[in-house]
């Protein structure tokens, strides 16, 4: 009989690309996986062939009472299932996997997809990190098998909790570079170079604001649009922006789509841009999807100078680093990515063969390291 994993989540999981890249991997191992999430209002059908999907309906889907209500009914849920393994992505999952894996007695993967009460929503809010941290320290020394997104955040938890992490990073299933849907189809202009911003956690202090404005005219990019695909807090005052900037035809925006489906808009890119902001302890050590993403698509980086981020473009030169947010420094950027046309198809090249390396046909080894104890 195969054990059946649940991987549980506060996101749609739709969009989680971590999360099924994950169940992915599990399921090629022979388990049968369960991927528990969040129904949202605008919640699109997924039943992917590799695991089947239960979304929980809430009624908050904000702040404090959203994260009881959903660790309160995770928890009954889990308590009363048969699975073998399960496994809690970020701490706000946490909670209700621990309890109902000590009450089953079960084993838990603890995935942490960031360091979570570092990040500015948390961090902002006194009351709100004392909650957070509290469960922290309670929790996370309690768990076995720990899982974190790149080195430097394993460290920090490492020298906090003394706890040994296993590192597996964002990156994406390897696709080798063929034929791909033409830009008309995608109502993308071909006379344009297009900026892609892409994410579901375009937030403040993830230098947006900043890319918007590098935009305006009067900053001097020609014939290029900025296209923003996905989702966070700071998108609908990026919208109100662009419309008091008139900027309407030189900033687009499509909602949060399948990965596969981003990818084809992500490959017309000339620029893919990161620019999140030294802010906070969790964006200094960021390492996104969306970096991987781009070089998956031979699309050179234009990135902020964060340790993470810049030792992986520097690593295999792909791409260039803003002086600073100032939208003319992040202007300037773009024009000389844009106007060197030969560095351009360096950092082109460059993507593709890091992109052999950087995959997670290499990455999920880790993955099946720590799972093969459970087959």
């Amino acid at each position: 009989m195969k054990k059946r994993v649940n991987l549980s989540v506060t996101n749609d999981v739709l969009t989680d690309q971590r999360v099924n890249r994950m169940a992915r991997t599990l399921h090629d191992m022979g388990f049968e996986v369960h991927i528990t999430g969040v129904r949202r209002k605008d919640s699109k059908p997924f039943n992917p062939p590799y695991a089947t999907v239960k979304r929980i309906p809430l009624l908050f889907h904000k702040k404090f009472l959203f994260y009881a209500e959903f660790n309160l009914k995770l928890f009954f849920y889990l308590l009363f299932r048969k699975d073998h393994i399960l496994v809690s992505n970020d701490l706000d999952t946490l909670p209700a996997n621990h309890l109902a894996a000590r009450l089953r007695r079960k084993p838990l993967v603890y995935d942490t997809h960031e360091y979570f009460t570092g990040t500015p929503e948390v961090v902002a809010r006194p009351l709100v990190y004392r909650v957070w941290k509290s469960l922290e320290r309670m929790l996370f020394p309690r768990q076995k098998l720990i899982l974190t997104v790149n080195g430097s955040i394993a460290s920090l938890y490492e020298k906090e909790y003394c706890k040994k992490l296993y590192v597996v990073r964002n990156v994406p299933l390897y696709k080798a570079p063929s034929g791909h849907i033409p830009a008309d189809e995608l109502s993308l202009p071909s006379h344009k170079d297009i900026i892609m911003l892409q994410g579901t956690g375009i937030n403040i202090d993830r230098g947006a604001e900043e890319l918007v404005m590098a935009m305006h005219p009067g900053y001097g990019i020609k014939h290029a649009l900025l296209l923003i695909i996905g989702s966070g807090d700071v998108v609908p005052a990026l919208k109100e922006m662009v419309k008091r900037e008139k900027l309407e035809e030189r900033v687009w925006f499509i909602d949060r789509i399948p990965p596969d489906e981003l990818y084809e808009y992500t490959i017309h890119a000339k620029i893919g841009a990161s620019l999140d902001k030294d802010t906070n302890i969790n964006y200094r050590y960021s390492l996104p999807n969306k970096l991987f993403d781009y070089m998956m698509a031979g699309v050179p980086q234009l990135i902020s100078n964060l340790p993470e981020l810049e030792s992986i473009v520097s690593k295999y030169d792909t791409g260039m680093m803003i002086k600073s947010h100032d939208p003319s420094d992040i202007a300037e950027a773009i024009k000389t990515m844009l106007s060197d046309r030969d560095r351009w198809k360096k950092w082109h090249n460059n993507s593709l063969e890091a992109a052999k390396t950087l995959c997670w046909e290499n990455e999920e080894k880790v993955v099946q390291e720590v799972y093969r104890q459970f087959v």
